[in-house]
């Protein structure tokens, strides 16, 4: 038999229900797969029995003729999200110790459609970051390296351990959350396709918090059709999330036609930003004459206001943390530093538990919620994001879709930004307008850079109209041809 960890979502549903193996078969594959990918530091906590228990029941009910949209299928779960007796970290020493009694809906609804899950992923400590560099647990490292250079890469961020572990092919899909780019970027940085979709579609309920009106779970895989795949089932209408929205799920794998002549695709000059390298300006072209090829019509647009993008992110994001992460005093759950009264304790606790990234948010969070500079910067941020909002809206009425780079350079070295905090952000200056807005949005391995490292084009949509974004990016996916590997390295 052929390794089956190298299979699609697709192709692993379509050989399971031809029963060609089974979901314990296909599952210890990728056990196997995930204890030789230890030099990765993708995982967490593996949970390899409970993989083992919930396979053999999804072989149980594909016997009886009850399989589900991903039935026996091996995903990783990003861990953020609230998991039943299996330990939920956020990658934070202040989460040690705890264990949820129950499930986030995300999760809950992939184990209702068959999936298994095979552990809990790495991720920088509460999502803030984009590269991997801030968990509890260490740093995650990219699968990919540079072209005769052995030095170890980030794999992108936060949701750098779902990549990582979909690229190296120890999962098969993995769910991520994105705030403001933190599925699509390190979907660019590992080669793999990763989808933010509409605000509101997934349900928070589950996930750990960090900046509640910008946080959107949303699925990581191989394969534009896994992610239509990954996404239908993650999908749906939560009464415990006030965000949640109540709208009918289509089948996205249906979205996927090949065909998008008479589409307009926007393409908007604000992002050919100051510095953007040469490689990833002529892959964007490209990507321009792809979709121009395959019958679209291509239309330039403008997003005046993307250049206040980044720093209303930096106001709003770190100030709904600053409000978010206030529960973690060392009272009810997690980490207790003793101390000697309470307000000791709730200094010492947070000051041990909480890393130098998610610090330095809380703090400038803190500041700008504060007398006297609420309406300076936190409610002046609002209003960019209300200008930035009606600036997607406007360009909407003219084009079915936005193309773009997904980040501004392939993956980079440990350490390379680590010490210049701004020029880190800047690593999402492609993704968080779309966050702010809410839209859908999904990067597309389409090249290599010249070091042989992955790079990404991503596709913006209209609120809630995933189905489009999927139309095109399958086939943008099809014309990039996109089928570069990393080695097994790590596999000594």
């Amino acid at each position: 038999m052929s390794d089956l960890t190298k299979l699609t979502i697709a192709a692993a549903r379509d050989g399971l229900a031809k029963g060609d193996f089974s979901s314990r078969e296909l599952t210890a594959a990728h056990i196997t797969a995930m204890t030789a990918s230890k030099p990765l530091n993708a995982y967490i906590t593996e949970t390899p029995e409970q993989a083992v228990d919930a396979a053999t029941a999804s072989d149980a009910r594909r016997a009886k003729g009850e399989a589900g949209k991903l039935e026996g299928i091996p995903l990783a779960i990003k861990d953020l999200f609230c998991t039943k007796g299996v330990l939920t970290t956020a990658a934070s020493h202040i989460l040690d110790g705890f264990t949820p009694h129950y499930e986030s809906t995300v999760t809950a609804n992939l184990w209702g459609a068959g999936a298994v899950m095979l552990g809990k992923v790495n991720l920088d400590e509460f999502a803030m970051g984009s590269s991997n560099e801030t968990s509890y647990y260490g740093n995650v490292v990219n699968p990919w390296r540079r072209d005769g250079d052995e030095s170890a890469l980030v794999p992108g961020g936060s949701s750098g351990g779902s990549a990582s572990a979909v690229a190296s092919f120890s999962a098969m899909g993995a769910t991520g959350t994105d705030t403001g780019g933190s599925i699509r970027q390190p979907a660019s940085f590992t080669g793999i396709v990763g989808m933010k979709p509409t605000y509101g579609r997934c349900s928070r309920w589950g996930v750990v918090a960090f900046a509640s009106s910008l946080d959107q779970p949303g699925p990581m895989a191989r394969t534009v059709r896994d992610i239509a795949i990954m996404l239908e089932s993650m999908a749906g209408f939560d009464a415990k999330d006030s965000t949640s929205v109540n709208m009918p799920v289509p089948n996205f794998e249906n979205a996927l036609t090949g065909d998008i002549k008479g589409l307009r695709i926007g393409i908007p000059k604000e992002y050919r930003i100051d510095g953007l390298s040469d490689e990833i300006d002529a892959l964007w072209q490209k990507g321009i004459d792809w979709l121009k090829d395959a019958g679209a019509e291509i239309v330039d647009i403008s997003l005046p206001h993307t250049k206040y993008a980044l720093p209303a992110y930096y106001i709003i994001a770190p100030a709904e943390a600053s409000s978010n992460l206030a529960r973690y005093d060392g009272v009810r759950f997690g980490l207790r530093v003793e101390g000697k009264d309470l307000n000791d304790m709730y200094a010492s606790t947070r000051a041990e538990g909480f890393g130098d990234e998610v610090k330095r948010r809380l703090l400038i969070g803190t500041y700008a919620l504060s007398a006297g500079y609420y309406d300076a910067y936190y409610l002046k941020a609002q209003k960019v994001r209300a200008r930035i909002a009606e600036d997607f809206r406007q360009a909407y009425l003219n084009v079915d879709a936005i193309l773009t780079p997904t980040a501004p350079s392939a993956a980079f070295g440990f350490g390379e930004k680590g010490d210049d905090p701004l020029e880190m952000y800047l690593n999402d200056v492609f993704t968080v307008p779309a966050s702010l807005a809410g839209l859908p949005g999904i990067s597309v391995p389409a090249g290599l850079s010249k070091e042989g490292l992955p790079l990404g084009l991503q596709l913006l949509g209209k609120p809630f109209d995933e189905e489009t974004v999927f139309r095109v990016a399958g086939v943008l996916e099809e014309a990039a041809g996109f089928t570069a590997k990393p080695t097994d390295w790590w596999r000594g």
